[in-house]
């Protein structure tokens, strides 16, 4: 008996905190849309989309991705993801001329500050508002 009462509670608690996931193709929010404009003033090579896939749970943002058509650009990956607070956006890109680069832009108190990091130069940028506050190369 103890033992179908554990099965039980286990079943139920794990059926209580089951979330169902979904994604959307979308046009970008406006909050959204805000965010990588204003990212985009300071640091060009962040590129402004109208489309964005959403990602929900329970009918919440949790994530949202957007996707690029590479053909005919110097990316041969590119990858930007905006936090559900739409206040920080992450970004992956990778070229023959850069290597990869990746790090994150958020949007703080109307400053924009930038985190790269660069793994063909080993070198870690912080920049604020698209100038460059600290450079650092990695041995």
């Amino acid at each position: 008996m103890k033992k179908f009462t554990l099965l039980l509670a286990l079943i139920f608690t794990t059926i209580s905190f089951a979330q169902t996931i979904t994604s959307k193709k979308e046009d970008v929010s406006p909050a959204q849309y805000d965010l990588i404009q204003k990212v985009n003033q300071f640091y060009p090579d962040i590129t402004v989309n109208k489309t964005i896939t959403n990602f929900y749970a329970d009918g919440t943002i949790i994530d949202s991705q957007q996707e690029f058509d590479l053909s005919g650009s110097k990316f041969t990956s590119y990858k930007l993801g905006i936090e559900p607070d739409n206040k920080k956006l992450l970004f992956q890109y990778e070229s023959p001329e850069t290597g990869k680069v990746y790090g994150d832009v958020s949007v703080f108190k109307g400053n924009v500050l930038r985190t790269t990091f660069s793994d063909k130069t080993n070198q870690i940028e912080v920049s604020l508002n698209g100038k460059s506050v600290y450079l650092k190369k990695i041995k």
